[in-house]
């Protein structure tokens, strides 16, 4: 008998197959599957998907949320689900968390912002007072994801206009509401509807501010009953489980666990709706986390695996003809690359349209060059004037009709930002800062800035730019720059620091320059400077005479390396020209620097000279070495004099990286470091060749670049380093 029990349950899912296999598809129970939310375990329903296409299971409906929402939207635009796995596989999702375009499509003037003033730290300036951005994402990349997902290149794809019926949840952050999109763009709805509270930014959309769906509804099983009426609900949940007590120690973790909270319950209220004719399929996805999108595949596999072991799945079978009659009403049809008849810019209101224009080479009569139009986009969200900026191709009046959409930021025009640093060191002076500056952009149609600026701590003072383009593409600007600081620096001998001084400087610069693309500046111009030296502690070995300082200056700046402030690949090159006006003396500074990245290494060589061709240099203009990979076994500054050359090179072994939505990486390094100084003021017995070896762990972390170090010369001096800020 027991053997008689084995037989039979072998043989059901057989006969199940077979009698479906002949059911006509009028007598066919209609099919209405959810796909639920959970972050990259999400990435689960795909392998669900390939088990229902080798079934040959149609489905009438689909409602999805979040992860689901994406999964569901791409589905029902037509990917098949071994599309779908490819496609997600190959994202980078570390990149796709990060708004921002790579650091070498960032515009110049960006960047030097970026340097001086930590990321996260900007807030507007609007009559309702200091606001801040609502999310450390605003999706900019994974909109454009979505749009090359479904292909809104060829056309916007509509949700009424889909083949498959289809609801996405969303949840409305004013007043708790569930939000259900039957219609209006794909791509908007699984944007909304992945808006991670806190993380992602919400999406503005009629008059809401929408954010993910699984607050409200992560398991939408009533919504497919209500949609096409589902006989049989095929319910994939994919939800995280909640913390332990013990895991939870700190304010993100207590924010996640409020969000699974509400999650599981409205989940739980969804599973009271299944009836004992649906289908609930929960995939094993222990070990894997809502933030581990690189393991995409295998979470597609465990989906695979809990789908094959719903054997109620095998009696939905239809025969192969009315499978293929159901699936190409909606599958793909692959067309070539529409024609763009025209371009427009729409919605701006500060921004002058050609400060986008000069971005695109997308041109009409020509086909939509998807790759080459999001990079454009991408270069103008750099700018940092927009929320997000996307684009919608539509047929108007019997042309192709490309649409840049760039949508202001609600926080702007005007912004506070603020920057700190921390350096402590075994040898010379700790210091710290603590800087904010005032940014008002678009003064007028030409995108004139005023920046504003002060600086506390170690060195303090206050400066004031403003920054005038002459064209509407801004490539040629005029600058006018001025400054008060008070800095300090320090006189060495044989090691010892015999002297401390203050060093208080006036400066006003007036400049013309020429953006050189993307990558940098060139500049002419005329500085006028009051310096004057007051001596704190020590040996009063420098005159405290006024120095008055006026001359014209030249410079010279590219960036074209590949991060912010510790690259992997490319380059950056720094001079400038200084003549005094008096004809006493001039100055020349040089710095080049440049890594390239060979699997898990980074090799680096950096070389500067700061130096003048005739005269004698003031004390305070010197040239000066010591810190940080600028003869690391020195303390800072203190090698100074009339000419200084310098010259590494550097290994970095890359160790580890930063979580989602961060950049950058860890290192470990070595570098060999040598030096020289002519006519020296400071150490004035270190004449000839010197030399110094750093070992170093460092990387990029949400408050800037940090590193710790520790230097040695063969002449003697050790030197300890920690620092973590912007610099």
């Amino acid at each position: 008998m027991p053997a008689l029990k084995t037989r039979f349950s072998c043989l059901l899912p057989l006969l199940l197959c077979c009698l479906a296999s002949g059911v006509d598809a009028a007598d066919r129970p209609k099919v209405g599957l959810v796909l639920g939310g959970g972050g990259a375990r999400g990435a689960a329903h795909i392998g669900v998907l390939e088990e229902l296409e080798r079934l040959r299971i149609p489905v009438d409906c689909v409602a999805g949320t979040s992860m689901g929402a994406l999964v569901a939207g791409a589905w029902a635009a037509g990917l098949d689900a071994a599309t779908l796995r490819s496609e997600l596989a190959k994202a980078d999702w570390n990149d796709l968390f990060l708004d921002n375009p790579g650091y070498n499509d960032i515009n110049y003037r960006s960047k030097r912002l970026s340097k001086r003033f930590l990321p996260g730290s900007e807030a507007g300036i609007t009559t309702a007072g200091v606001v801040t951005p609502p999310g450390v994402v605003s999706g900019q990349k994974i909109k454009l994801f979505f749009n090359q997902l479904v292909r809104a290149d060829a056309g916007d794809r509509r949700i009424e206009e889909l083949a498959l019926p289809i609801s996405i949840i969303a949840t409305d952050i004013g007043t708790g509401e569930r939000v259900v999109f039957r219609e209006g763009s794909l791509t908007l709805a699984m944007r909304a509807s992945m808006s991670v509270p806190g993380l992602m930014a919400p999406l503005e959309y009629g008059g809401r501010k929408l954010v993910d769906g699984g607050l409200v509804d992560n398991l939408p099983v009533q919504e497919v009953r209500d949609l096409c009426g589902a006989d049989i609900v095929i319910a994939v949940n994919v939800g995280s489980p909640l913390l332990q007590a013990s895991e939870i120690s700190g304010l993100l973790s207590v924010s996640t666990q409020m969000v699974s909270i509400l999650t599981e319950q409205n989940v739980t209220q969804s599973l009271v709706k299944l009836s004992k004719h649906d289908i609930y399929i929960k995939p094993d996805l222990t070990g894997l986390t809502a933030s581990q999108f690189e393991r995409s595949s295998e979470a597609a596999d465990r989906g695979r695996a809990a789908a094959r072991a719903a054997i109620a799945l095998q009696s939905l079978t239809v025969d192969p003809q009315t499978y293929a009659v159901w699936r190409q009403r909606w599958a793909p049809i692959d067309r070539p690359q529409p024609r763009v008849d025209a371009i427009e810019i729409a919605g701006l209101k500060s921004v002058n349209p050609a400060a986008i224009e000069r971005y695109l080479e997308q041109k009409t009569g020509e086909r939509l060059d998807v790759p080459q139009l999001n990079r454009n986009l991408l270069r103008t969200y750099g700018d940092g004037y927009y929320e997000r900026v996307d684009y919608t191709l539509t047929r108007e009046d019997g042309r192709n009709l490309l649409r840049i959409t760039p949508i202001e930021k609600a926080w702007g025009p005007d912004y506070v930002r603020l920057g700190l640093n921390l350096n402590s060191t075994l040898t010379g002076r700790s210091t710290f800062s603590l800087r904010a500056a005032y940014q008002k952009t678009w003064l007028n149609a030409l995108g004139g800035e005023l920046l504003v600026s002060a600086e506390l701590g170690s060195n303090t003072g206050v400066s004031a730019e403003l920054y005038q383009p002459l064209d509407p593409a801004q490539r040629y600007f005029v600058d006018a720059a001025t400054s008060v600081r008070r800095e300090s620096f320090s006189l060495f001998v044989d090691d010892l620091r015999i002297s401390d001084y203050r060093n208080s400087v006036g400066r006003l610069d007036l400049t013309a320059g020429i953006n050189l693309g993307m990558t940098g500046q060139a500049r002419l111009g005329f500085r006028n400077e009051h310096q004057t030296v007051s001596i704190e502690t020590g040996l009063p070995l420098l005159p405290s005479d006024p120095l008055q300082i006026h001359g014209w200056l030249a410079s010279w700046e590219t960036d074209q390396k590949n991060q912010l402030h510790i690259s992997t690949t490319g380059w950056s090159g720094k001079g400038s020209w200084f003549e005094s006006a008096d004809g006493n003396y001039n100055r020349l500074n040089l710095n080049l620097d440049g890594s390239y990245q060979l699997d898990n290494w980074v090799l680096g060589l950096r070389g500067s000279y700061a130096g003048s061709t005739y005269g004698v240099v003031p004390p305070q203009e010197m040239g000066r070495l010591g810190g940080f990979l600028n003869l690391s076994g020195f303390a800072n500054d203190q090698l100074m004099g009339d000419r200084i050359s310098y010259g590494h090179i550097r290994a970095e072994r890359i160790v580890g990286r930063m979580p989602l939505g961060l950049s950058g990486d860890l290192r470990l390094g070595l570098a060999l470091e040598v030096g020289r100084v002519a006519d020296p003021l400071s150490e004035p017995r270190r004449t000839g060749l010197l030399n110094s070896t750093v070992i170093y762990v460092r990387g990029e972390t949400p408050f800037g670049p940090a590193y710790i170090g520790l230097g040695q010369s063969s002449s003697g001096p050790v030197n300890a380093y920690f620092f973590i800020g912007t610099p």
